[in-house]
C-alpha cells in the first residue's frame, strides 16, 4: 500500500503554522440534534476529527422547496458548525435521482446494462456541484482542510479551484472506481477525470480501485504516475492512494455483547428454537446480490437434505432505497415474489426458510442479530468496501464465533482472507461455502475469526481518518495559488489536434463523444 502520509508534510525548516478547521463534506449531514443516537461509525469518526481541531460540514439538508435559500442554514453543536443545503426537485431529480445514481453509481458497480445517460441529468450535476462550491467558498478560511466524500460531489474541488480557493482538498470516494474499459461507458469521462485531479489527495477503498483511476488518468490524458503514488495530469501534481475504511471495532464489539439479552434478539432465539441462523444485512441494491444470496441459499437446501432437517434460517435484513429509481423499485417486487417461492417450497408449520425485513434497524439490534448468526452471508456482486463484513465479525462471542462467507467482489476481501471467500456469481460454490461454513468445527471458526479480528483492530475507523488527514497535510500550509488553480475550461469541443489533452467542452458536455 501506498504510504501517502510521506507525501506532505512541510519541510522541517518551514515555521509550523496553526492548522485550520477541518471542513467535510457529503450528501447528507448528520445533525446531531437530527440524527438517531445510533449514528454510524463514520459520522462519528468525522465529527470526532471534527470537534478536535474545529470544524465545518456541509451538505443536503434533506429538504426540497420551489426556490431554496441559496445561503445555507448554520448550526453550532460544540466546536462544530453545521451548513445545511435544500434543493429544489428539478435539482433533487437531476443531480441525485438522476446522473448520481442513475449514471455514475451503476457505472462504478460494473452494472452498464442499468446505466441511464441523460444530458439534462450530467448537466444537474454538475450545476448542483457549482453552487455547492459557491456556497463553501463564501465560507471557507485560509488554512481551512476541505475533505470531500463520495460520488456526489467529484466536480466540487473543480469548481472551487476556478473561484480561486488554494485550499487543501481530498477526497474520498466510497464505492468502486471500474477498469479503464468500463468507465469509458460513462460519455464524458475525461471532465470526471479532470475533476479529479482538482484534488490534492484521493482516496479510494483498495489498491485495485487504485489502479483502476491511475490507469484511466494516463489512458485518458497521458498523466505521469510516479512509484509513490503521485500523479501529473491536467496541469497538476495530486496523490492517488488505497485507504481501506474501517469500523469502530472495540465500540461495536461491546455493543454486540450488550444487545445479545435484548428482547428483540431473545425473541429471535426463541423463535428459532436451536435451529442455526444466517444473516444478510444489506439496503436494497441491485450491487449486493441479494437474489443471488437467496438462489445460493436455496441450492444448500437442495442439496442438502441434512441440512433441511436441521433447518436453517435465512434472516435478510433489506432497508428500502430510493424508492423513486425504477430499477429499484423492480428489484424489490422481484426480490419479494422469489422469497415468496421459496418459502412456499421449503417451509412449513414451523419454519420460514427465509425471513425478509424491509425496514431499518438500529445498529445496536443489528449487532445483537450478528452475534447470534452461525453464518454472516456477505455477497455482494460489487462494493467498495463493505462495512457489513466488518461489524459481523467485530459482533462475534470469541469462545463460540460465527463464520463470515464473503464475496470476492467485496473490497473488504482485499483485508478479511481468513473468511470463506466465495465468487457471488458461482451459485453452487456459494451454496457448497454455507454448508462448509455450518459445518466447520469450533477450533477452525475460533482461529479464522482470531485472524480476521486481528485486521479489524488494526484498522479502526479512527486510524483511517487519522491516515487521510495526514496524507492530506491536515497541520500544513496551504497550496500556492499557481498550483492549486485548475487550467481554466475551455468553451468548444476539443479539436483533432487535442486527442492526448482533451478540453473541457461546454454545457452539456458531459454526453458529448469523448476519445481515449
Amino acid at each position: 500500500m501506498v504510504h501517502l502520509e510521506l507525501l506532505y508534510k512541510p519541510a522541517a525548516a518551514e515555521p509550523r503554522q496553526k492548522p485550520g478547521r477541518l471542513v467535510v463534506v457529503s450528501n447528507r449531514v448528520p445533525v446531531p440534534a437530527a440524527s438517531s443516537p445510533a449514528a454510524g461509525g463514520l459520522a462519528v469518526a468525522l465529527e470526532a476529527a471534527l470537534a478536535e481541531r474545529g470544524g465545518l460540514w456541509l451538505g443536503w439538508s434533506g429538504k426540497t422547496c420551489n426556490a431554496p435559500d441559496p445561503r445555507p442554514r448554520l448550526q453550532r453543536h460544540g466546536r462544530i458548525d453545521y451548513a445545511l443545503c435544500d434543493l429544489s426537485r428539478r435539482d433533487l431529480d437531476e443531480f441525485y435521482h438522476g446522473f448520481a445514481n442513475r449514471a455514475l453509481w451503476p457505472i462504478c458497480h460494473y452494472r452498464l446494462d442499468l446505466a441511464a445517460l441523460s444530458q439534462r441529468d450530467a448537466a444537474g450535476y454538475f450545476r448542483v456541484n457549482e453552487q455547492f462550491a459557491a456556497t463553501l467558498r463564501g465560507l471557507l478560511r485560509p488554512g481551512d482542510v476541505v475533505w470531500v466524500h463520495d460520488y456526489h460531489f467529484v466536480p466540487l474541488a473543480s469548481f472551487l479551484r476556478q473561484a480561486g480557493c488554494a485550499n487543501r482538498i481530498g477526497f474520498f470516494l466510497h464505492i468502486p472506481w471500474p477498469a479503464p474499459d468500463v468507465a469509458r461507458a460513462l460519455p464524458g469521462l475525461s471532465r470526471i477525470l479532470r475533476c479529479f485531479a482538482a484534488y490534492d489527495v484521493i482516496g479510494l477503498q483498495t489498491e485495485a480501485d487504485g489502479a483502476n483511476l491511475k490507469d484511466c488518468l494516463a489512458q485518458a490524458a497521458a498523466a505521469t504516475i510516479a512509484g509513490d503514488g503521485t500523479c501529473r495530469a491536467y496541469g497538476r501534481s495530486f496523490a492517488v492512494g488505497a485507504f481501506p475504511i474501517g469500523i469502530d471495532t472495540g465500540a461495536f464489539a461491546r455493543a454486540a455483547r450488550t444487545a445479545e439479552t435484548s428482547t428483540g434478539v431473545a425473541r429471535l432465539r426463541q423463535s428459532l428454537a436451536g435451529r442455526p441462523l444466517v444473516i444478510g444485512v444489506d439496503r436494497l441494491d441491485y450491487s449486493k446480490g441479494i437474489p443471488e444470496r437467496i438462489e445460493a441459499f436455496a441450492t444448500f437446501l437442495e442439496r442438502s437434505p441434512e441440512a433441511v432437517r436441521r433447518r436453517p434460517t435465512l434472516l435478510q435484513v433489506t432497508p428500502k432505497s430510493r424508492s423513486e429509481v425504477p430499477e429499484y423499485a423492480r428489484m424489490h417486487r422481484a426480490i419479494a415474489e422469489q422469497v415468496g417461492t421459496m418459502n412456499g417450497k421449503w417451509g412449513d408449520i414451523d419454519w420460514t426458510p427465509v425471513r425478509y425485513i424491509n425496514k431499518a434497524m438500529s445498529r445496536s439490534t443489528l449487532a445483537g442479530l450478528y452475534r447470534l448468526a452461525r453464518i454472516g452471508l456477505v455477497t455482494p456482486l460489487r462494493d467498495g468496501m463493505n462495512l457489513v463484513a466488518k461489524e459481523y465479525v467485530a459482533a462475534q462471542d470469541p469462545e463460540d464465533p460465527g463464520v463470515l462467507v464473503l464475496s470476492q467482489f467485496a473490497g473488504a476481501a482485499q483485508e478479511l482472507a481468513a473468511a470463506l471467500v466465495v465468487n457471488p456469481y458461482d451459485i453452487e460454490a456459494t451454496a457448497a461455502a454455507i454448508g462448509q461454513a455450518l459445518a466447520m468445527p469450533l477450533d477452525e471458526r475460533k482461529a479464522r475469526w482470531s485472524t480476521l479480528m486481528t485486521v479489524l483492530e488494526a484498522n479502526t475507523i479512527d486510524h483511517w481518518t487519522s491516515r487521510f488527514l495526514a496524507a492530506l497535510g491536515a497541520g500544513s500550509a496551504p497550496a500556492h495559488a499557481a498550483e492549486a488553480a485548475m487550467e481554466p475550461p475551455a468553451m468548444s469541443l476539443p479539436s483533432k489536434d487535442d486527442e492526448d489533452h482533451e478540453a473541457w467542452p461546454a454545457p452539456p458536455p458531459i454526453l458529448a463523444s469523448t476519445r481515449h
